[in-house]
């Protein structure tokens, strides 16, 4: 078996609830970016609230850990509908977030959790997965590039002083 080959399965409450905390964490760090960590706050609990409103047991996203074939935890993923599916063509999945933790990172385990996640999609129907990565995540635009996902829309701004 390829050692970075992974399985995916449903998260524990633990497991969500660390998820949860560290998706949130950088969430609110990236969109500090753009605005003030407040509203950034604000927008975070607002989008769990809309996506997530039964926590772990909302209908239609999987939220998943990955473990090597080791059986060691690498990391964990979100994955759900398409919050564009209205504009987008196929059944369409949305990956919401995906995590190789630390210790895991640059030893092939994100292009894994990615293939597995997408035999998964794909065994439930759905033909096509998007994402959205913010545009300074370098490491995470070679990741996404170098398992063939292209651009499919960009939003630009850009910090005026007065």
């Amino acid at each position: 078996m390829d050692p970075h080959h992974v399985t995916l399965r449903k998260m524990t409450s633990a497991q969500f609830r660390a998820a949860t905390r560290h998706r949130e964490i950088e969430s609110v760090r990236e969109l500090a970016k753009f605005m003030s960590e407040d509203l950034a706050r604000e927008k975070v609990r607002a989008g769990a609230e809309l996506y997530l409103p039964d926590g772990p047991d909302t209908e239609g996203h999987q939220l998943l850990v990955a473990e090597s074939a080791a059986g060691e935890t690498v990391g964990d993923l979100w994955i759900g509908p398409d919050p564009r599916q209205a504009t987008a063509t196929g059944r369409s999945a949305w990956l919401y977030d995906i995590y190789v933790f630390e210790s895991y990172r640059r030893r092939g385990y994100g292009s894994a959790i990615l293939a597995a996640a997408e035999r998964l999609v794909t065994e439930q129907g759905t033909t096509r997965l998007g994402l959205n990565v913010v545009g300074d995540n370098v490491a995470a635009i070679a990741l996404y590039r170098s398992c063939g996902y292209t651009v499919s829309s960009m939003h630009l701004d850009k910090t005026l002083r007065s």
